[in-house]
């Protein structure tokens, strides 16, 4: 079989002229040719080596040759089909245009009456396939075309055909269809599949084109299966309100698990939707937030792994605050922990009791004497069943506050809310006592003066005293717009409050913090939460410009709005450190917030890491020591401990770190592979194996292989059953990241001594990074990565060129972070095309400084392998 396209375009040449290569889909490798026989450009698609051979020719000619008789507007006709040098391949129309993913890509949401258009072409090309007995089996955003001039056409018809009936779900998934668009009878295995599967998977394609993402998503397709079964189907217009409720209903239904309560036809589908009416509804009775967990998206490993504090700093500082704590009312802040308020109420209601609880904390986060233990620790305590003096002694925290809530929703008449708090003196040394309890009902249009009362009346019952300023602090209002208030909690509530940050999430996050700043233009911590989700989904997935204007326009505002409060210094250091890459700016930024808000975690957090990547580690440390006091119970700390340890090769104390961050987490990926990374440190390969081990027996494998596979590239240390498990996981395992998913391949195949299988899939990988690099050009970490896979391809001075490309564009004068990673990169393309004496001289500088190489990393990891021997390498193994 032909690694290259050229016995292939020898083979052709009488007929066809391969002019490109236009990239690799789930199924076939797509070329530009040139039909030398009707001089026009088509499109040919030649099957994957493991698709065409477990088809086979005749099979695959007698589907192509079913799907070339439709002939429809909107369907994508096959021209022509054969085998050549040993592969099946078949020809299309070239369309000039893109394909429905492109556009989500670029745009994430269409508009309503777009994505009803593109939804009702579809199903005529669909209703027509289907009165002549074929079912397509694969629909979705990649195999809809939109032409220039406005039309869309269904593609690929034939092939998911060929091949649906011999997949199973345990295979790719590529050609029986996709998981998040398959039907669940097709995931079953059903052989005969009607119309209904098709229908089931447009229902998706228009779902997403609705709310940016399909109705049903995880990390595999099993995961997927799962949802299924035990998630009710979701409503779209609880992440969009406008889309009209006759199309939310027609989607539910043609979502039904059972194929008999869908539909009938796709006709009967374009009917229902035909008759809904456009145009903005009013926005909906507050519901549940519909949020699932989402794949992440398998960004390069500044995402990973982030700063940290410095175990004694953090501790001596904990036991002196606990040794003093409640020695005397008049001495030192107070410290209060504002536990998860109770939802009475209908479960739904649960995302705005939470909200009710932060605000309240942030209120009393602002006030002067009083300490805050922060929202990740205090978190930990829903539906607790411990003692407050328990409670008070792991947080460290002199007095606690809870509440009940009651949301009463009237049919008729007012909605209220009701709220119950009560604030516990658990100071050590006397048994707990209530220092304040009262009852509160208002209308819910008061709510924000019920949050303010309960601020102010702990502040009185601390006896804080509270000047003008304060109390007016207390007492403002974020918006006086109760829709944009809901729309903010639930985008808080798929957020995790910004804890979250895979790309899924976020975006169901952007969207509705984005409906709340429409619905109030002046809401200042909705466009600070705004402006930090699209911060964190530039920085996890392919950046676009868009995406670096959103978060500038979202920051700035929030701090013109607000100029004496921490929300804009906030968004704006996220700015600076993820999209602008400015250290120096995000640092500022942070400290100026600081000025405002002294005791903010997220503040403290985002100074660290500036000053981390600034090469000033000491004072990170310093602020990090401060962060860990405020929230004592917080896995990521316990997470960037570890790290920070790991880099400053303080082993012991490392692992002490994350051993207790598993204790708090044990399923947090992070920590775990952290975990094995300090074992590799100390060259214990053995040790780094038995905690994929471990983790492999209570988190998802495919999740677990995957993380260690691309983050800090820690593929070889999978065993081998392993690395075959990670071969046999589709792009979806990545996001969809093909970019991602090819370099891993690459890796593996070269690993394991199959160097033409590397070759292969470096080329994907090397198309994909140039796609994202023409959105991004000053991608420093895609740069290298497209350098990497230049180099498993041969090309030399391509490769090297690309490799310095990347560090020149993030020096580790830059980033003492991420900068030493990017040359890291630079070390394994210089080792790749043989140039070991340049590897070795942007090697030692990284033995030399902070990072997580060392003596006993070099001696086990294989990457080095071709140093052995090298007198300079060896003085590096042995730490000389």
């Amino acid at each position: 079989m032909a690694d290259t396209p050229t016995q292939l375009a020898e083979a052709l040449r009488n007929h066809y002229v391969l002019e490109r290569a236009l990239g690799r889909g789930g199924m076939a490798m797509v070329y530009l040719a040139r039909d030398l026989k009707h001089d026009r450009s088509v499109a040919l698609k030649v099957l994957l080596p493991e698709l065409a051979s477990s088809l086979g020719p005749d099979r695959f000619q007698r589907e192509i040759k079913l799907a070339a008789r439709l002939q429809h507007p909107h369907i994508l006709s096959v021209y022509d089909s054969g085998e050549a040098a040993g592969q099946l391949w078949f020809t299309m129309p070239f369309v000039d245009g893109e394909s429905l993913r492109d556009r989500l890509r670029r745009e994430h949401r269409l508009p309503v009456e777009e994505a009803l258009r593109i939804t009702r072409e579809a199903t005529q090309a669909l209703e027509y396939a289907h009165e002549h007995g074929v079912v397509h089996r694969d629909i979705k955003p990649e195999n809809l075309l939109l032409t220039k001039d406005g039309n869309t056409l269904v593609a690929d018809f034939g092939i998911a055909r060929a091949l649906g009936a011999d997949e199973h779900l345990t295979q790719t998934g590529s050609s029986m269809g996709t998981p998040a668009y398959m039907s669940p009878e097709q995931a079953n295995g059903e052989q005969a599949l009607d119309a209904r599967t098709d229908l089931y998977s447009l229902a998706c394609v228009l779902y997403e084109m609705l709310a940016g993402e399909p109705p049903f998503t995880g990390s595999t397709a099993a995961a997927i299966v799962a949802k299924w079964f035990t998630e009710p189907i979701p409503s779209v217009r609880a992440l969009r309100p406008d889309v009209p409720e006759a199309v939310d209903q027609s989607i539910q239904r043609a979502l039904a698990q059972s194929a008999s309560e869908r539909f009938a036809t796709t006709a009967e589908f374009a009917r229902a939707l035909q008759g809904a009416p456009s145009g903005l509804t009013p926005l909906p009775a507050p519901v549940a937030m519909p949020w699932r967990a989402a794949p992440r998206r398998r960004r390069a490993p500044m995402a990973a792994v982030a700063l940290g504090l410095g175990v004694l700093i953090a501790g001596s500082l904990f036991a002196w605050r606990r040794t003093h704590a409640g020695a005397s009312e008049g001495t030192g802040p107070k410290v209060l922990a504002v536990l998860p308020f109770e939802n009475l109420g209908d479960s739904a209601d649960a995302y705005f009791t939470d909200g009710v609880t932060e605000a309240v904390r942030g209120k009393l986060a602002r006030v002067a004497g009083l300490e805050v233990i922060a929202r990740g620790s205090s978190n930990q305590y829903r539906h607790t069943t411990k003692a407050p003096q328990e409670i008070a002694r792991e947080l460290g925290a002199d007095y606690l506050l809870t509440a009940t809530v009651r949301w009463g929703k009237a049919s008729g008449g007012e909605s209220r809310v009701q709220v119950t708090p009560e604030l516990v003196d658990a100071r050590p040394g006397r048994a707990p006592r209530t220092r304040w309890e009262e009852p509160l009902d208002a209308s819910l249009t008061d709510v924000f003066q019920v949050q303010a009362d309960i601020a102010t009346k702990v502040a009185g019952a601390l006896d804080v005293a509270l000047g003008d300023s304060a109390r007016r602090d207390l007492i403002a209002p974020p918006t006086r717009n109760l829709a944009a208030y809901d729309a903010f909690l639930k985008g808080e509530a798929a957020s995790q409050g910004m804890a979250a940050q895979d790309p899924a999430s976020l975006r169901r996050a952007i969207s509705l913090y984005e409906q709340a700043v429409a619905l109030d233009s002046a809401f200042a911590p909705a466009w600070s939460q705004l402006a930090r989700a699209h911060a964190s989904l530039y920085f996890n997935s392919a950046p676009t410009p868009a995406e670096a204007e959103a978060t500038r326009n979202a920051a700035e505002r929030a701090q013109a709005l607000w100029p004496d409060r921490p929300e804009g210094p906030l968004a704006l250091g996220e700015y600076y450190r993820s999209v602008a890459l400015d250290n120096g700016q995000a640092l500022a930024a942070s400290e100026a917030g600081l000025q405002r808000a002294p005791s903010n975690v997220d503040l403290l957090g985002n100074a660290a890491m500036a000053e981390q990547a600034l090469g000033r580690w000491d004072a990170a440390l310093q602020h990090l020591a401060r962060a860990g006091a405020l929230d004592p119970r917080s896995a990521n700390t316990a997470r960037r401990t570890g790290a920070t340890l790991l880099w400053l090769r303080r082993y012991p104390e490392a692992r002490a770190a994350l051993d207790r961050g598993l204790a708090l987490a044990p399923t947090n990926l992070n920590i775990i592979e952290s975990k094995a990374m300090v074992a590799l440190a100390q060259g214990d390969l053995g040790a780094a194996r038995a905690v994929v081990r471990t983790a492999l027996t209570t988190v998802d494998p495919a999740a677990v292989i995957t993380f260690f596979a691309y983050y800090w590239d820690l593929c070889w240390v999978l065993d081998d059953a392993q690395q075959q498990q990670l071969l046999a996981l589709p792009p979806s395992a990545f996001d969809n990241d093909r970019a991602a998913w090819s370099i891993v391949r690459a890796e593996i195949y070269q690993l394991r001594g199959n160097p033409a299988e590397a070759r292969a899939h470096a080329d994907s990988a090397r198309l994909a990074y140039e796609e994202q690099l023409r959105a991004a050009p000053r991608d420093a970490q895609r740069h290298v990565f497209r350098g990497l896979a230049l180099a498993y391809l041969g090309r030399k001075s391509e490769s090297i060129a690309e490799g310095e490309r990347g560090v020149a564009l993030w020096p580790i004068s830059r980033d003492a972070y991420q900068g030493a990673y990017i040359q890291h990169q630079l070390v394994r393309i210089y080792l790749l095309v043989g140039e070991p004496e340049k590897a070795l001289d942007q090697l030692e500088p990284l033995l030399k400084m902070p990072y997580y190489l060392s003596p006993g990393w070099l001696r086990i990891d294989p990457t080095f392998a071709p140093l052995k021997g090298n007198p300079r390498f060896e003085r590096l193994v042995a730490g000389t």
